[in-house]
C-alpha cells in the first residue's frame, strides 16, 4: 500500500472508532452488541391484529448486555440482559421483567411483558431481564429464591451499572405475574432470601403484576397440574403473595384479561382487595375480550396493548422518577 493510501484508510479507521464509542452511555456501560428487542412468544403480547404493537425509536435505545451472571444456585449460573436507555441524566431508574412459563418454561426474552421492554428502555428506564431456576428439576421456592437474589445483586453492582439502587420496579406476567408480587410484598422474613448479597435487599419500589396468581389455596388454582408440579408439598398458603400484604408493600398495578380462563380475573381480584385493605396504593385494570396473555376472545381487547404498555410506562414513571 501506498503511503498516502495507507495515511487515509488509518484516518477511516480512527474515524470509525469514534463514532461508534460516542453512541455509547457515557456511565459505567459496558461494549456489547446490538441486538433486536426481545422475540415474543407465539400469541403473547400481541396487538388485536395479531402482532407487535410496540412503536418505539431505535435511536433512542442504548447498549445492551447479554447473558451476565447475577448469581449462581445450587451450581446453576443464572442470567440476566441489560437494555440500557441511550441518554444517560444520572442514576438510572430500574424496572426488572420476570416472564412466565408455568414456574416450567420460558425465556428471559419471552413472554408477553417482553413487548414493553423497548418501550420502557426508550422511557429512560435501565431495563433488566432475568430467568430463573424451572420446575420440575428445581422446584418452588427455587424461582422466588433467584429473582430475590436478582434484586440484591442489581443493589449490589448499582456502581458499575450506574443505577439507583432505590428505585428498582418490576414487572412480569402469569407465573412471573405471581413471582413479581411475591418480591412486592415479602421481605426476609418469609424465607425466600438466600444466596448471595444477603446485605442487601431484595425488595421492590413499584410491581406491574399481570394476570398472575395470587392465592394458590383456591381450589381451581390449587389442584392444577401445573402447580402441583412446579410446588410439589410447599404450602401453597405460604407462596401466595395475598399472605404477606402489609401496609408498607410497594404500589401495584394490576392487569387481568376478563375472559383469562388459565388464570380466573378473581387472583387479581383477591390481590387487589387484600392490599387496599392494608392502605398500599394499588388498582385493578380489567382487560375485556382479553384471555391469558392479553390474547383477544371475542373482539378487540380494551384497553388495546398499546394502551396497557403506556399505562405501564406511566405507572413505573410516576413512582420510579
Amino acid at each position: 500500500m501506498k503511503p498516502l493510501s495507507f495515511f487515509i484508510a488509518l484516518l477511516a479507521i480512527i474515524s470509525m472508532a469514534c463514532s461508534l464509542g460516542a453512541s455509547q452511555p457515557t456511565a459505567a456501560v459496558k461494549p456489547s452488541e446490538t441486538v433486536a428487542p426481545p422475540i415474543l412468544s407465539e400469541g403473547e403480547g400481541q396487538s388485536e391484529a395479531g402482532t407487535s404493537s410496540a412503536q418505539f425509536d431505535s435511536s433512542k435505545l442504548g447498549s445492551v448486555e447479554k447473558d451476565i451472571t447475577y448469581c449462581a444456585m445450587d451450581g446453576v449460573e443464572l442470567k440476566m440482559d441489560l437494555y440500557y436507555p441511550s441518554e444517560n441524566n444520572g442514576r438510572f431508574p430500574v424496572v426488572m421483567y420476570v416472564h412466565g412459563g408455568g414456574w416450567h418454561k420460558g425465556d428471559k426474552d419471552r413472554g408477553a411483558g417482553a413487548l414493553e421492554v423497548p418501550a420502557l428502555q426508550q422511557a429512560g428506564f435501565l431495563v433488566v431481564t432475568v430467568n430463573y431456576r424451572l420446575a420440575p428439576e428445581y422446584l418452588f421456592p427455587a424461582m422466588i429464591e433467584d429473582v430475590k437474589c436478582a434484586m440484591r445483586s442489581l443493589r449490589a453492582h448499582a456502581d458499575e451499572y450506574n443505577l439507583d439502587p432505590d428505585r428498582i420496579g418490576v414487572w412480569g406476567g402469569s407465573a412471573g405475574g405471581h413471582l413479581v408480587a411475591l418480591l412486592g410484598t415479602t421481605d426476609e422474613s418469609a424465607g425466600f432470601d438466600v444466596g448471595e448479597y444477603l446485605e442487601y435487599s431484595s425488595r421492590a419500589q413499584a410491581v406491574v403484576d399481570m394476570f398472575g396468581p395470587a392465592d394458590l389455596t383456591v381450589a381451581m388454582v390449587e389442584s392444577s397440574d401445573t402447580v402441583k408440579t412446579a410446588f410439589g408439598d410447599f404450602d401453597l398458603a405460604l407462596a401466595s403473595p395475598v399472605t404477606y400484604a402489609s401496609s408498607d408493600d410497594p404500589p401495584f398495578l394490576i392487569l387481568h384479561g376478563e375472559k383469562d380462563a388459565l388464570v380466573p380475573i378473581e387472583q387479581s381480584e383477591i390481590l387487589l382487595a387484600a392490599l387496599q385493605n392494608v392502605g398500599v396504593p394499588a388498582e385493578l385494570t380489567r382487560v375485556k375480550n382479553a384471555s391469558h396473555g392479553f390474547k383477544p376472545d371475542g373482539g378487540e381487547i380494551s384497553p388495546s396493548r398499546q394502551e396497557l404498555s403506556q399505562m405501564i410506562i406511566a405507572f413505573f414513571e410516576e413512582w420510579l422518577r
